[in-house]
């Protein structure tokens, strides 16, 4: 019996030997969940009251650009009681606590890296109420950026595009995943794809004079008519006369913006393919260089008509922000 407890013992120590091999003290405290989701630790009658009512409406709202309803973040509740070590190693968690002092605090990487864990906390519950509406937009703003930051760490893990092509044609950086190619690539126009089960996404790269852009100073319908202009001449379907331009029916959102200390342009909104009925969400930047005197157009779009896009377009966008101007 002993020497049959001591090969117990050697074959399980073997097994955690393996488990353990290959992993690195990185992968011991690196966080861990799905992107654009949010463990919210709080008891369930708050949960099911008006503050998990209001944490709804802020942190599940309908993301902006989007024809189909998506919410902003999936949103993951639990019990103070069940919330356990390995739900600890979340990247974004939000602590709601009635009873403490009225408060919000901000904690980077507690128990793993990257991380956010925000705890709101007050006495009443008009006070936790009045607490997240206070800084609900700090929150949304962390998270976006984690989230941004973790695809592009997931990007070079998995390997990037050569980006001599974009330091030569722009005088750009950017992180691109080798599972995109090039659909078109010629002097003045790049094209980028990556085909996935429900379809592509997509990120474009070109230049346009300023006047394209500030004509008449309509900013908005400007760069709808370059868009217009750019997919007639190289976005095109399988049929004649088909080709890429914005949609009439949902008018973009206009954002204006600082880009890598640059002034910027950001447009959500969602492109059709005329004569088709192909269509889909884009997220458009148009970029002012003052050093080269023209806008840079970075664009991403996405045709996915079977899938839900809110993921694929954070991907875009972390593409999208990697770009730096050397």
């Amino acid at each position: 019996m002993k020497r049959l407890k001591q090969i117990v013992l050697f074959v399980f120590a073997l097994c955690i030997t393996a488990c353990n091999e290959g992993k690195t003290e990185e992968d011991a405290t690196a966080s861990r969940g799905n992107i654009n989701e949010i463990s919210i630790v709080i008891n369930d009658v708050m949960w099911n009251g008006d503050v998990g009512d209001s944490m709804r409406r802020k942190f599940a709202a309908p993301v902006d650009g989007l024809t189909q309803e998506e919410p902003l973040f999936t949103l993951n509740q639990y019990h103070e009681n069940t919330f356990d070590q390995a739900l600890k190693r979340g990247r974004n968690i939000i602590i709601v606590d009635k009873g403490g002092n009225d408060g919000f605090v901000i904690k980077k990487n507690s128990y793993c890296k990257p991380q956010n864990v925000f705890t709101i906390s007050a006495k009443t519950t008009d006070g936790l109420l009045e607490l997240i509406e206070m800084h609900s937009d700090e929150i949304i703003r962390k998270i976006k950026d984690t989230e941004i930051k973790e695809n592009q760490e997931r990007h070079k893990k998995a390997g990037l595009l050569d980006a001599t092509v974009f330091n030569k044609q722009y005088g750009i950086s950017i992180m691109v995943p080798s599972t995109y190619s090039y659909a078109i690539h010629n002097d003045s126009f790049i094209w980028l794809k990556k085909d996935i089960p429900s379809g592509n996404t997509n990120i474009l790269l070109y230049k346009v004079p300023y006047v394209t852009i500030e004509k008449n100073k309509t900013i908005l319908p400007n760069i709808i008519a370059m868009r217009d202009s750019i997919g007639n001449m190289y976005i095109h379907g399988q049929d004649p006369g088909t080709f890429m331009k914005t949609e009439e029916a949902y008018s973009p959102y206009l954002f204006m913006t600082s880009f890598k200390d640059k002034r910027a342009f950001e447009i959500r909104g969602n492109w059709e393919m005329e004569n088709d009925f192909m269509s889909g969400p884009f997220l458009n930047y148009t970029i002012k260089n003052d050093k080269k005197q023209y806008y840079l157009v970075v664009e991403g779009f996405i045709y996915s008509p079977s899938s839900p896009k809110r993921d694929l377009i954070i991907e875009l966008e972390s593409i999208i922000k990697s770009l730096n101007f050397e």
